[in-house]
């Protein structure tokens, strides 16, 4: 069987561990796609307090992230494996979810806000719970450079088919339904079942070291672990950036393009009701956006066997920047023939997911030769990056929607945008991103990790 799964990787291990990416991918996709809108055009809320309710509940998951990262690797030390918080996490986030979506019709905005941030808080909890030591397995899988091109790869393809799935089904059954409020919740528990499947299924093949004849040592007055301080999770976290001049590098890249995503995803929602004058075109976008993402992951694979992943992300980079430049005449002329360019820019996000998380065990099986296992470290400070760069986007949305004058409604009201709003949506989707997407082609010259030192025992 491990032929069929790729170099040291059996075909079950391969496919599970891609699976995880339909909850994870889900979650990424679904409310930084919708949320802002059903806050400020179904519940009433204001765009800047919309973008509060988001960024609050994202610099929660942000602090949390490190925290759970060295959790992670203690639970690696203690019981041999992290599959526990992976559990926890796969659980609570599809109730998490489905309540977020679940505002009772009639509650006042500020009562609604509340509730849609205590809720998405939970659900980003639990999301952190699953996704960091998630994020932290491929580097335990499999020690070979070309094996997690392969593994990451079959994630990125579940990843991409998981964003068309949550992107393009969600709307379609929030619209079966008159009632928006309804609407969202059937939209929300059809969501939370995939989620549950995908995450729960990744906890199957989660590495177990503790062999089963081996019984687990009493833990005593002599054997407990002694606690860490909380601090102590953000300096190993600060250490590993300290240390690790490639993980710098490429944080930041993939900070900057999850910036970038975040807000064109925050922004199509917008562009489908008020640039194109139908709320339901946000499907076409995505379909147009990820059907040729998922036509190509496999080429990337194959550009990096090819070039190395670096320069093929390089590579892939730069071909959403130019889908970005051509995107620009929606300024003044917006229609359907954006769909365009964003079939070039889904050509390039597959590369853009694929490569930089098949570097991320690279760069964390070279520091283990001098600094130890510390996987779910870097788990921890990439997942609180990742979650970062998707929350400002959403903020930046709300800071252009505020700035250009949007008027937020709820379910029952229909108002007329003014013109600075509606250029304010076609700024956020088109130049704003391109600008960004140049900011990481800078970060990303600065990651130099090759396959030699890689490999190198």
């Amino acid at each position: 069987m491990t032929g069929h799964g790729g170099p040291g990787l059996s075909r079950t291990t391969t496919v599970r561990y891609a699976l995880g990416s339909l909850g994870t991918g889900g979650f990424a996709t679904l409310p930084g796609l919708v949320l802002i809108y059903y806050l400020t055009d179904t519940l009433g809320v204001s765009a800047l307090a919309a973008g509060a309710v988001i960024t609050l509940a994202k610099v929660w998951d942000v602090l949390i992230d490190p925290i759970i990262g060295g959790l992670s690797d203690r639970a690696l030390q203690s019981k041999g494996t992290r599959r526990g918080p992976m559990i926890l996490g796969a659980i609570g986030l599809p109730f998490a979810f489905i309540a977020t979506f679940s505002v009772p019709p009639g509650l006042p905005p500020a009562a609604a806000m509340v509730w849609v941030f205590i809720s998405f808080l939970l659900a980003a909890t639990c999301f952190s719970l699953f996704q960091v030591p998630y994020i932290a397995l491929p580097a335990e899988l499999t020690p070979r450079y070309s094996a997690r091109t392969h593994l990451l790869t079959w994630r990125v393809v579940v990843l991409t088919a998981a964003i068309l799935i949550f992107g393009g089904g969600g709307p379609e059954i929030r619209g079966l339904v008159d009632n928006p409020y309804l609407g969202y919740f059937a939209m929300a528990v059809a969501a939370g079942v995939l989620l549950f499947i995908g995450t729960w299924t990744a906890t199957t093949i989660v590495p177990v070291s503790r062999h089963e004849d081996t019984p687990a040592q009493p833990v005593g007055e002599h054997t407990r672990t002694p606690g860490i301080p909380v601090l102590e999770h953000y300096r190993s976290g600060w250490r590993t950036l300290k240390d690790s001049q490639h993980f710098r590098a490429l944080l930041a890249t993939f900070v900057i393009q999850g910036l970038t995503t975040g807000l064109m995803l925050a922004a199509a929602q917008f562009v489908a009701r008020w640039l194109l004058g139908d709320e339901g075109a946000v499907t076409l976008l995505f379909v147009s956006l990820i059907a040729p993402a998922l036509l190509v992951a496999a080429v990337w694979k194959s550009v990096a066997g090819r070039l190395g992943k670096e320069r093929a992300f390089v590579i892939a980079s730069a071909l959403f920047l130019a889908a970005n430049l051509a995107s620009i005449p929606l300024i003044w002329a917006p229609g359907y023939w954006i769909i365009a360019p964003i079939v070039l820019a889904g050509a390039a996000y597959a590369g853009m997911q694929t490569l930089p998380m098949a570097m991320l065990p690279d760069v964390i099986s070279v520091d283990a030769r001098t600094h130890g296992d510390r996987a779910g470290i870097f788990g921890g400070v990439w997942t609180a990056g990742e979650t970062t760069g998707m929350a400002l986007g959403s903020t930046v949305l709300t800071i252009v929607l505020a700035v250009t004058g949007y008027i937020e409604s709820t379910a029952e009201v229909t108002v007329a945008q003014p013109a600075a709003a509606l250029l304010g949506i076609a700024l956020a989707f088109s130049l704003i991103p391109a600008l960004l997407m140049v900011a990481s082609l800078v970060t990303l010259a600065r990651y130099r990790l090759r396959k030699d030192e890689v490999d190198r025992e």
